[in-house]
């Protein structure tokens, strides 16, 4: 798409252009006059690659004793920031290649050495070595065309990330959604009842045995016509706190002892009631949005991963044109970003401003494809906000998952996955189906990015962004991903038809 050739390479992220000045902690910021030149210094350091001498500013900056509260905490998020990216790009050029031979036994030293050269394996350069993120091997075959091609035992991808085979089976029932919603004259439809256990499992010694095990697991949000009577059934421990309705990254909060050589579980069980959604949208009946108080804050920005840049605002200018309708614009909008390739992506928590990194790198997950999507939104005047939570299907397939909704007059908020994007279908309902659509094979924990947990962490979140997989700490600490796991299971209880 020729929009996307001025700021979306297809390039190795050396990350120190995407490092802004704003850090995010949890859901708490802090800007660069907030927290002082010398943790600047140190941000700037950790973004450039230079961990060797940001470690050494930091043991140095964290002896001062007039040290504020706020950028003691920005220096000990960054030294937290470098051991993740370290865990995510864990790999030189020689296992990188041995890697992506195992899909192409005939790669040849040129292909490899070309590609490279291209940018299709993101990579950072860290104290003088280049490393590569430890997902570009597979991240190779959702970017390039030609490496899919010459793939052995590749299962075909489709840009969402969804398998082909997925990708039909939603077909097939969003085009049962378009037909329920106009045969009944409603847009919420086909309910169904499900069943879900999720669990958070830590490895076995991750903490010395009798200490405190601190976990929160994702927790459903009651939404009005999409997903309804959320029940609780039961948890591992059996003494928990569901967070009030108010909490918008809901939780379940579970304490349990850690014992000598036994992982340690936690889970929670529930049942809610799933609706499809379909909003028929006539463009001409679509008006300027009225920007109420209510509304404000989502056409706004929301450092640090929506910041009107000068490089989005360029972009925006070559998506939009002239266009004035704010359905017809989100189509664009919607369009645009679609053609972004999906990938897998790092942690959130390394990552200084997620929509400027998608706008940039060319490819991106659920998550920064959205925000790319609500920053572009809102700078041209129309609400949208994040939801998300785990999708699944009434196969095998299960995944946690990002989107968003938009606002438009008359219709309200409505729906929009961009990952998701067009469905390959002539029928433009269909085609069009998740920009103002929804299957119900979704289930939303989160209606916003990057807030507080109920009760608070008292420790650094693993993704200080979303809120899928769940959190886990103790007394000294958090614990990150690598001493944990997580799983999510779900029965159909009560499939009903319209």
């Amino acid at each position: 798409m020729q929009s996307m050739t001025t700021y979306a390479k297809r390039g190795a992220c050396t990350c120190a252009a995407m490092m802004a000045a704003v850090l995010t902690f949890g859901s708490t910021s802090a800007s660069s006059a907030e927290i002082g030149n010398d943790a600047q210094v140190v941000v700037d350091l950790v973004s450039a690659g230079q961990f060797d001498a940001a470690e050494k500013r930091i043991d140095t900056d964290l002896q001062q004793p007039d040290l504020s509260a706020a950028t003691r905490r920005v220096l000990e998020f960054q030294r937290e920031r470098m051991a993740r990216v370290r865990y995510d790009f864990s790999l030189d050029a020689d296992q990188l290649e041995a890697k992506v031979r195992e899909k192409i036994p005939d790669l040849s030293a040129a292909d490899f050495a070309r590609w490279n050269a291209r940018g299709l394996f993101e990579s950072m350069l860290i104290d003088g070595q280049r490393r590569y993120f430890k997902r570009a091997p597979a991240n190779l075959f959702h970017i390039s065309a030609e490496a899919r091609a010459r793939a052995r035992d590749l299962e075909a991808v489709a840009d969402s990330g969804l398998p082909k085979a997925v990708q039909g089976m939603y077909l097939d029932f969003d085009r049962k959604t378009i037909n329920a919603a106009l045969d009944h004259g409603r847009s919420s439809v086909l309910p169904q009842r499900v069943r879900v256990t999720q669990r958070v499992t830590v490895d076995a010694d991750a903490v010395p045995a009798g200490k405190v095990l601190r976990a929160w697991i994702p927790y459903p949000r009651a939404i009005q016509g999409r997903q309804e009577d959320i029940r609780f059934v039961s948890s591992e421990p059996s003494k928990h706190r569901i967070a009030p309705e108010s909490a918008l990254q809901r939780t379940t909060y579970l304490e349990r002892k850690a014992r000598a050589g036994t992982p340690t579980v936690f889970s929670t069980t529930y049942e809610v009631t799933l609706h499809a959604q379909y909003h028929a949208i006539d463009a001409n009946q679509v008006v300027a949005e009225k920007i109420t108080p209510e509304l404000a804050p989502y056409v706004a920005e929301r450092a640090p991963h929506i910041v009107f840049t000068e490089p989005l605002r360029v972009f925006s200018r070559q998506i939009v044109g002239g266009e004035t309708n704010p359905y017809r614009i989100a189509r664009k909008i919607f369009a645009a970003v679609d053609e972004i390739p999906w990938a897998g992506a790092r942690e959130y928590s390394t990552i200084a401003n997620l929509s400027d990194y998608a706008l940039h790198a060319g490819h991106g997950d659920c998550g920064e494809q959205t925000l790319l999507l609500i920053a572009l939104m809102r700078l041209n005047g129309i609400p949208a906000r994040w939801q998300s939570g785990w999708t699944f299907t009434d196969g095998d397939y299960e995944n946690i998952h990002d989107w968003a909704e938009i606002h438009l007059a008359p219709y309200g908020w409505i729906p929009v996955d961009v990952t998701y994007g067009r469905l390959d279908s002539d029928d433009p309902a269909l085609k069009w189906f998740y920009l103002g659509g929804l299957d119900n094979f979704r289930i939303a924990f989160n209606d916003d990015f990057s807030q507080e947990l109920v009760p608070p962490k008292r420790f650094f979140r693993s993704d200080t962004v979303d809120s899928q997989r769940g959190e886990v700490e103790w007394d000294e600490g958090n614990l990150y991903y690598d001493k944990w796991n997580y799983d999510f299971r779900w029965k159909i209880l009560s499939p009903k038809q319209d």
